[in-house]
């Protein structure tokens, strides 16, 4: 696997080494080992998975607050995505700062985000699926989310979206109150 630095400290895209032959391709998509001896989360006691019918569905920008917070290891199993982290971590050198990365069911990339950080997503297709691998279970009262068009933040989302859920459409404008 080849683990390829974003612009958010702590985020990497993860790129699967093929190996190929006639009867195809074969690769690891995860070790234990191997995410460990980048400093990375190796474990994750929860896995979830997006469907989205739609292209131009937007999920985010979502995370759980202290002491909840939860490293994600996301992957398109089918379709293509353009998905964001976003640095909430304000002793972070890249606070505040988002990085991208299309995230493509066919190149089996997957995208590495840390605590702290909020993910979410916009569909570039019909029909995707994103399988998320959490390093903590899910906490009702931890969930927060910012605003995914926030210019707090100016993310450059490559189209406005066409399907946003209620939740994400009624966040409030970012302020460092509301994220703790």
């Amino acid at each position: 696997m080849k683990f390829l630095a974003t612009d958010i400290d702590g985020a990497f895209i993860v790129e699967p080494e093929l190996l190929s032959d006639e009867r195809g391709a074969f690769a690891r998509s995860f070790c234990a080992e191997s995410f460990a001896a980048h400093g990375l989360v190796a474990s994750y006691p929860q896995c979830n998975i997006s469907t989205n019918i739609r292209r131009g569905t937007l999920r985010g920008m979502h995370f759980q607050a202290a002491p909840h917070g939860e490293a994600k290891l996301v992957r398109a199993t089918q379709g293509r995505v353009f998905d964001v982290a976003l640095d909430l971590r304000p002793a972070s050198p890249t606070y505040l700062k988002w990085a991208a990365v299309e995230l493509d069911a066919a190149r089996h990339n997957s995208f590495y985000i840390p605590e702290g950080c909020a993910h979410g997503f916009l569909t570039l297709e019909d029909d995707c699926t994103l399988f998320y691998q959490m390093s903590e279970p899910y906490a009702p009262d931890a969930a927060r989310a910012v605003r995914w068009d926030d210019p707090a933040f100016g993310i450059d989302w490559p189209f406005a979206p066409e399907v946003t859920g209620a939740r994400d459409a009624a966040c409030p404008d970012f302020s460092i109150e509301a994220i703790q």
